[in-house]
């Protein structure tokens, strides 16, 4: 048994990038509401996603998933609580889950002792970033309550049919680096700000996940926020090549945004919604309609 084990701590120990297994993109985005009935009327009678089924989470219980495609859902739960944190958590497709431990386990980073099939029917796991985030890793499995439904609930009346990323706060973008860069392989896509930030301070730093095209925001602001703050900085964004019908579309729907759409220091067009608990979902012209400031747009994604 001895020697059984020790063979196991060395050859996780030897572990490299070229043991880590694929990270497709982005396939979750969990957030906490007050009023189930109320998010229903912003997930889908605002942003047009089917209510395809419920699933079980470990840490929040019971989920209501909003579908964007086959693989990227957003996640509801009517548990929030005062002033608390709205997003729960976001997630990651991997081709090989239990690998994906394994990997992240030799890289001195806390994981479950195994990965086997979670209550949904797919192999999946919860690690926490350097800010505390649940970061979840997920192998679609065949027969899960997800792959049971391929093909399904692809509404119509979507204003998008992509989550091209997600963002949160950071405390510290070197040790969010240290996990997503350096661990997990996520390469530079731009970083930039205001005006009013320091080149060597971007308010913004976009990574792109390894084996994809998604990537994660760091939302660079360490001093303290609140709630509706927290809303605006820990989001997702969704793909669109029409700005101007998806801003038609959700006047339509009865939803004034805020704001018209604009160009943003990123070169790219914006539209922001928001739930009626501030959790932003984000509409964004990916390919960029001017040059950006700060740095090069690194984006290698073809149409």
């Amino acid at each position: 048994m001895r020697i059984a084990i020790i063979m196991v701590l060395t050859a996780t120990a030897s572990l490299t990038a070229a043991d880590r297994p694929k990270i497709l993109g982005l396939t979750n985005f969990a957030t906490r509401v007050d009023n189930l009935e109320a998010a229903r009327k912003f997930y889908t009678g605002v942003v047009g996603m089917d209510e395809a089924f419920t699933i079980s989470d470990a840490a929040a219980g019971e989920l209501t998933v909003f579908k964007i495609n086959d693989h990227q859902y957003v996640e509801v739960s009517p548990t929030l609580k005062g002033d608390e944190d709205r997003m729960i958590h976001f997630g990651f497709e991997t081709n090989d889950a239990r690998a994906m431990r394994d990997y992240l386990a030799s890289k001195g980073i806390a994981v479950p002792a195994k990965v086997d099939a979670d209550a949904n029917g797919n192999r999946s796991f919860f690690i926490k970033d350097p800010d505390g985030y649940s970061v979840q890793f997920v192998q679609y499995m065949p027969g899960s309550v997800h792959s049971r439904d391929f093909g399904k609930h692809h509404s119509p009346k979507r204003i998008s049919e992509k989550m091209i990323h997600v963002g949160f706060r950071v405390m510290d973008p070197a040790k969010s680096d240290a996990f997503y860069k350096d661990v997990l392989g996520f390469r530079l896509l731009w970083k930039g700000g205001p005006a009013t930030r320091a080149a060597n301070d971007p308010a913004w730093i976009s990574m792109m996940v390894t084996d994809g095209y998604d990537w994660v925001e760091y939302m660079n602001s360490p001093t303290p926020q609140t709630p509706k703050q927290l809303g605006v900085l820990n989001h997702y964004a969704l793909d669109t090549k029409d700005m101007d019908k998806v801003y038609d579309t959700v006047v339509s729907r009865g939803y004034t945004p805020a704001a018209k759409p604009g160009i943003q220091v990123d070169g790219r067009m914006l539209l922001q919604l928001y739930d009626n608990n501030f959790t932003r979902t984000e509409m964004m012209i990916r390919k960029p309609v001017r040059e950006p400031c700060c740095s090069p747009n690194l984006d290698d994604y073809k149409e």
